[in-house]
């Protein structure tokens, strides 16, 4: 008699993991989140009727003459954001797999440079799913979509959230690269987050400059790099509607006048007595006298962006995600009911329109519980398909709102595979996640470029760096290959190439690791995007 081992049961999307011998008992925060133990807010708050009557208002044109003169570069610089492309990292908390059974990487030659049937089993394949098998079901009779313009495996769950996410045309205009690159399995000390680089490349927001749904130094899960990190731009955390609201709220002074206009010049008093004062003021601050005026101008600017902030958003609901008809309702990305039952889409939701709308420069949103091996391949398959949805929401708001935008896409760690088939429906007969495996991690970028699809700078290069035929990282294929910071300065150099503006790369981070001219050419993927502003 044969006794067969029952497999493990399929976990629910938000259900969270427990690893009983391969892992410790959770104790930190990054623990919880790898694990799905903390996952976004499953709270939605409705909103005001008030706000529903108004919809959102268009900004005024300026606030009164005197006060809008400050507002200029040469005095508090208040702007509308920085004009650069606006950039989100997604934060894939506990080791997922990006790649083989996802994003496809190969070789030396590129992604369509095959592994062996070894190398695609690593990374959860049989021998009649890898990428250039024969399928009866596909156009090109193989398993391979270039729809995003990255080569993908076309039953990849993330590709598949993605497509049920975005319209033909968005993909069109879609372009990627891979980059092969070891990092530490289970931890968040990996230095992974770029926001502080991108930041120091130019990225700002009218209203924020960094946001993050985790409230960490980094906004995510994964660390920043130390040498990026600028205490003053550290991301405020936003992970739902309300946190965005209430960046504007003016609290009971907008209740009371029944014209906004009133609660405005209301605030433009505020500011001119407060700058009278501060020009009268005998005080000693016991600073130098430079640092004394750069106090002086801090408090005046501070009093300023207030009114300025009441001026532009008469109304919250102008930044409300749940009130965007082109997030949810009837000709939104989500439907209603989507929307109202996951807290990741409205988390997502919540950073994608302050990003793309340039409300903030740059941003990450975290996605727990992607340390799912052992949980058979039912369990991972629906939460990268999850992953994909947001990830692919974010491109197509950008395309509604005819903006460029780079996504960043980033695990702590990879995974393994056995020869353990899922037959389950979800499974849908691939091998089974049997343990953590750092040497198949990588890292995905992609493009999003209203004008077309963003080109490459060598056609067909669309990797750096690359695998060894068994499927893992070779890691002198590139500088980021076996260095997390490296990795991060890497995308960075990628971000600031779509703007042309890669020649400044070495004066913006003068202690870079990517060596000279010709080779961060070599880990350039992008031609430019836009000509230094969007």
């Amino acid at each position: 008699m044969i006794i067969r081992k029952k497999g493990p049961r399929q976990l629910a999307l938000d259900e969270p993991i427990r690893h009983q011998d391969s892992h410790k008992r959770p104790v930190t925060r990054r623990d919880f989140i790898g694990q799905g133990m903390r996952a976004g807010p499953a709270v939605i708050a409705a909103p005001s009727l008030l706000a529903m009557l108004l919809g959102p208002e268009a900004a005024r044109a300026a606030l009164s003459p005197d006060l809008y003169a400050l507002t200029l570069p040469a005095e508090c610089n208040i702007q509308q954001g920085a004009g650069k492309i606006p950039f989100i990292a997604f934060d894939l908390a506990g080791g997922a797999n990006l790649t083989g059974s996802e994003a496809l990487i190969g070789g030396p030659g590129g992604p369509l440079d095959f592994l062996t049937t070894g190398g695609y089993a690593r990374l959860g394949l049989p021998g009649d799913m890898v990428p250039n098998a024969a399928n009866a079901a596909s156009p090109s009779n193989d398993f391979i979509n270039q729809e995003f313009g990255l080569p993908w495996h076309s039953d990849g769950a993330m590709l598949r959230g993605m497509l049920l996410a975005t319209a033909a045309p968005t993909r069109a205009f879609t372009n990627g690269a891979t980059i092969p690159a070891r990092s530490e399995n289970d931890t968040g000390n990996n230095p992974h987050n770029p926001m502080y680089g991108i930041n120091k490349a130019g990225a700002d927001g009218g209203l924020l400059t960094l946001i993050g749904s985790s409230s960490s130094d980094s906004g995510g899960n994964s660390m920043a790099p130390v040498m990026m990190i600028d205490p003053a731009k550290r991301p405020t955390k936003v992970d739902r509607a309300t946190d965005v609201t209430g960046l504007v709220d003016t609290g009971e002074l907008g209740s009371l006048f029944a014209n906004s206009d009133d609660a405005i010049a209301v605030l433009e008093s505020i500011t001119r007595v407060s700058h009278r004062k501060l020009d009268l003021a005998a005080m000693d601050t016991k600073l130098a006298a430079n640092e004394a005026a750069a106090l002086k101008k801090l408090v005046r600017c501070g009093y300023l962006k207030s009114a300025d902030l009441a001026d532009r958003f008469r109304s919250p609901a102008a930044l409300n995600p749940d009130l965007d008809p082109d997030i949810v309702g009837p000709a939104g990305i989500w439907t209603q009911a989507e929307y109202a039952g996951d807290g990741e889409f409205r988390k997502t939701a919540a950073v994608m329109k302050m990003i793309v709308e340039g409300y903030a420069g740059a941003g990450t949103v975290t996605m727990g519980g992607y340390d799912y091996h052992g949980q058979g391949r039912a369990t991972g398959e629906l939460r990268n398909f999850r992953a994909g949805r947001c990830i692919g929401a974010c491109l197509e708001y950008a395309a509604r709102k005819g903006k460029p935008l780079m996504i960043y896409i980033f695990s702590d760690g990879a995974l393994s595979a056995n020869t353990t088939m899922d037959n389950s429906a979800d499974g849908r007969g691939k091998f089974m996640w049997s343990s953590d495996n750092q040497s198949t991690a990588a890292s995905i970028m992609l493009v999003y470029n209203p004008g077309g699809r963003a080109q490459l700078r060598v056609p067909g290069r669309q990797q750096i760096g690359n695998f060894s035929p068994d499927g893992s990282v070779v890691t002198s294929s590139s500088p980021a290959a076996n260095s997390v910071n490296l990795l991060v300065e890497t995308v960075v150099l990628n971000y600031m190439a779509l703007h042309g503006e890669e020649g400044q790369f070495s004066a913006r981070f003068p202690q870079n690791g990517l060596g000279g001219t010709q080779l961060r050419d070599s880990l350039t993927m992008f031609a430019p995007v836009v000509n230094g502003r969007i």
